[in-house]
């Protein structure tokens, strides 16, 4: 695997405009594991990043971790956890101490470069945690899909520069691009063929919210995150529906995977873990209000949401629970809250959103970090293990990459994810999309049912714009 062999690692700038980030993307984004991290111009993300042809593929399904050499085409089952395996394949590929670059300025100010990226689905936490399997599982898409990456595109939307970022035995990208024919597939219009369709009345939904509220009363649980699932069939291409949802939706972890039998489509606004330098960050979401075109009605949504004493209570307990779940792999006394119940506004919707940060242990890596909080809270209720029960005995069908996440781990050991809310599965001529929401003690069915429609009202609208 080259762990003791130096290698070089080259950040070339290209002669691109930023704008044709895109349309690189577009030229690899057929190939399997192709994975487009998409951080929105207009807001605090800075960096795009893509890659393709993974070195080595890491996944978990069916409670068996693979691990699979793309040169070789070797798998072998592993029986390490998940994302020890993932820890274990970067510390032997790509010790930082066993590479040299060309140019340390731009090594030092670019994320990832090159390293692991991937999804976690909401299930993974299976792997970690014991927990009951009652739901319908209709899913191709693994419970755990990441490649080592030995290159990378990079967009620097702050100064409109694109690198290429690889080991020196890998070939340049005009070389690689010449050699990638694109299928029809590709270039198949995307279409809707059927309507939208829940795997929930809006009375089995209630229902779900009584029995939520019965255990809440009974000392269960303090709030459960609640979701039901919309269907769609559709045929053509899926890149082309991701790019319809990012033009309606600009958010920060945004993000495009294709993988052999499945492709992922996230427009998340919703930050998970990030590590950097060793110091943590999550940014939780809890609260959500929608927008409107009336600048006065739209400010009275927010305002009702920063002063809604509900919504507080849900950021708060999350707020705790993310403390508790930092502090495993944290500094003592390192964690704190700089940000509480501060207003993010986004295309569809108003967000409560909350701060946690802390600095990492020195025996402990980012994925360590990542496995100790998995999944997020945000999207489980509290406790945690309680609450996931409950979701498992009320949701008909398991969530799959819902309220999961997409991530990267970079040769420098730094780490960004998303939990993957307004996030599509689309395989077999089949999407998929989720809404939910927390639920207290005061939760009104009817508000609830409301509010995942609304976090759904730029999606699903999007895409029926492409009905047959």
């Amino acid at each position: 695997m080259n762990d003791k062999v130096e290698r070089t690692l080259l950040i070339e700038p290209l002669d691109y405009e930023q704008d044709t980030f895109y349309t690189l993307f577009a030229q690899v984004e057929q190939q399997p594991y192709s994975m487009l991290l998409d951080s929105a111009a207009d807001t605090d993300g800075r960096y795009h990043i893509m890659v393709w042809s993974p070195r080595w593929i890491v996944t978990a399904a069916n409670s068996k971790v693979v691990v699979r050499d793309c040169h070789t085409d070797e798998t072998e089952i592993k029986n390490d956890a998940p994302l020890a395996c993932v820890d274990a394949l970067m510390k032997a590929t790509m010790a930082e101490n066993t590479v040299r670059t060309d140019n340390q300025t731009l090594y030092d100010a670019l994320p990832f470069v090159v390293g692991a990226a991937g999804l976690c689905g909401y299930d993974l936490g299976r792997y970690y945690e014991t927990l009951p399997d009652k739901n319908l599982t209709p899913y191709a898409c693994p419970d755990m899909a990441i490649g080592i990456f030995e290159q990378s595109v990079i967009a620097d939307t702050h100064t409109g520069k694109l690198y290429h970022c690889r080991f020196s035995d890998i070939p340049p990208l005009s070389e690689q691009l010449a050699e990638i024919t694109t299928p029809p597939e590709a270039t198949t219009p995307f279409r809707l063929t059927s309507d939208w369709a829940s795997n929930l009345t809006q009375q089995q939904y209630n229902d779900a919210l009584s029995r939520i509220h019965q255990y809440i009363v009974a000392g269960d649980c303090y709030q459960i995150n609640m979701a039901q699932r919309f269907c769609a069939k559709y045929t053509g291409s899926e890149w082309q529906a991701y790019e319809a949802l990012r033009e309606q939706n600009n958010t920060p972890f945004s993000a495009f995977i294709r993988l052999p039998e499945s492709c992922v489509l996230s427009i998340s606004p919703e930050r998970f873990l990030s590590v950097r330098n060793n110091q943590v960050q999550t940014k939780p979401i809890k609260g959500t209000r929608p927008r409107f075109n009336d600048p006065d009605k739209d400010a009275k949504s927010a305002d009702a949401l920063l002063n809604a004493e509900k919504d507080r209570a849900e950021n708060l307990m999350i707020v705790d629970l993310l403390r508790n779940d930092l502090s495993k792999h944290c500094k003592a006394h390192s964690v704190n809250v700089p940000h509480l119940f501060a207003l993010e506004s986004y295309a569809a919707v108003h967000h409560l959103v909350s701060t946690v940060e802390g600095t990492l242990k020195e025996d402990a890596s980012a994925l360590d970090l990542l496995a100790g909080a998995f999944p997020g809270g945000s999207i489980t209720g509290a406790p945690k293990i309680r609450a996931m029960e409950i979701i498992e005995e009320l949701e008909p069908d398991r969530r799959n990459i819902y309220c999961g996440s997409i991530m990267y781990y970079g040769i420098k050991r730094d780490m960004d994810s998303s939990i993957t809310i307004r996030t599509l599965l689309a395989e077999n001529n089949h999407l998929y999309c989720w809404a939910g929401g927390g639920i207290v003690l005061d939760s009104h069915a009817r508000e609830e049912y409301q509010e995942t429609l609304d976090k759904v009202s730029r999606i699903l609208p999007a895409l029926e714009n492409y009905r047959e």
